[in-house]
């Protein structure tokens, strides 16, 4: 199996791959075309990257491509849907970069309330001003919000819980049957947490819904010089809304991502919330601890191990979810050459399109059971014709889906 890593991979990622026997390719500055040239040069399997761009542009220059795998949790700067119309896995490594962000988080959290940057300026100009630093509002008995309660976000209210704040959380996933196991209490809806939060911290995945979700309704429920914290995607947050909430509400944010990011790892920062007074930032570096990005090069070398064992994608983002199949046919069959050939060529004829098959093989390989999703339902005529054209198939059910 060929992998092309074109972005930066930890080593232990790269042996690993190796010692699967993968022919390993590592060049960790393509983009765009030379991307595509390589993924067609190399005849690469599977593609990891973390945040270069692949566009369907790419996946035709790599013919035999059937697996990318994103070495982060996010999928947002790969086409979903061009992979999915090529029939392309797509992968990711949920979880892996939690702990790393979550500290993160806290670190700016920690930051604001305490405005360590501000008095570090002070000390290197040789400032030394007590009175004014002295006023911080603390953290204890404050109420924490998180938006967004998957992993991040659990282990963000973990430490929320250590700090003695109370946590309120909102996910649109979230249950609260859910929270109540986390410890936390869910709020209805995002405006509910603004109006009830001393804190928020955004841990929300970039979709389209989420999109400029956080908008002048949510900063306006936001208490005057409370804390707003962005360490999951800066497109999640409207910029203009966070801009008048820092300068009309008095809002201090803490930010490692941004709406406007430079494309590489180095370039000119021009977005215009980071550069403002009230703001601490970071430079969209939540995941880059090298805890975090050892367990996410573990994370990939098992899903190509699983993959290269079994075919299947550990952790695949882009499988439908339900298919349009409405009917289960089971073949009870010897396990012999041409079996299934004759029945999906009967199925062909009958211009029935089968969506998933599984076959089954029992102990001593001498019979199979093979599971066929159908998108419509066949004849009594067919199923007699297939069960009466090969010898080897020992019984047929038909059943509903």
């Amino acid at each position: 199996m060929r992998v092309l890593v074109a972005d930066k991979f930890e080593g232990v990622g790269l042996e690993g791959l190796r010692s699967l026997g993968c022919e390993v390719h590592f060049e960790p500055k393509l983009e765009g075309e030379s991307l595509g040239w390589r993924l067609r040069d190399t005849r690469a399997d599977v593609l990891v990257v973390r945040s270069t761009r692949v566009t369907a542009a790419e996946m035709d220059q790599g013919t035999g491509l059937s697996l990318i795998i994103r070495a982060g949790a996010g999928v947002n700067t790969i086409d979903l849907a061009g992979a999915s119309a090529r029939a392309i896995s797509v992968s990711n490594c949920p979880g892996k970069n939690a702990v790393a962000v979550a500290e993160l988080a806290w670190g700016l959290i920690l930051a604001l309330d305490r405005r360590i940057p501000e008095q570090t300026a002070d000390l290197k100009a040789g400032a030394w001003n007590k009175a004014e630093y002295g006023k911080a509002r603390g953290l204890a008995g404050r109420t924490l919000g998180i938006a967004g309660f998957g992993a991040i976000g659990r282990e963000v209210a973990a430490r929320g819980r250590a700090f003695g704040m109370p946590v309120v959380a909102w996910s649109a996933s979230l249950t609260a049957e859910r929270a109540a196991e986390a410890g936390v209490e869910r709020t209805a809806s995002l405006r509910d947490l603004a109006a009830l939060s001393d804190v928020v911290s955004v841990h929300l995945a970039l979709t389209k819904e989420t999109r400029g979700l956080l908008g002048a309704a949510f900063f306006d429920a936001m208490r005057p010089g409370s804390l707003f914290v962005n360490t999951s995607r800066g497109e999640t947050v409207n910029a203009a809304a966070l801009k008048a909430a820092i300068s009309e509400k008095g809002i201090r944010a803490g930010l490692d991502v941004y709406e406007r990011e430079p494309a590489g790892g180095t370039g000119a920062f021009e977005d215009e919330v980071g550069r403002m007074p009230g703001v601490v930032g970071t430079h969209h570096v939540g995941a880059s601890t090298e805890q975090a990005q050892n367990a996410i090069a573990a994370e990939v070398v098992r899903i190509v191990a699983a993959y290269k064992a079994t075919g299947v994608v550990p952790n695949a983002v882009n499988l439908c979810e339900r298919s349009p199949a409405r009917w289960l046919l089971t073949v009870r069959h010897r396990d012999r050459v041409g079996v299934l050939a004759h029945v999906f060529v009967a199925l062909r004829e009958a211009g029935i399109n089968v969506q998933k098959t599984e076959n089954v093989v029992f102990d001593g390989a001498e019979a199979a059971s093979a599971r066929i999703q159908l998108d419509s339902e066949p004849t009594r005529s067919l199923l007699a014709r297939i069960a009466e054209g090969c010898r080897d198939i020992l019984a047929i059910t038909l059943n509903p889906l």
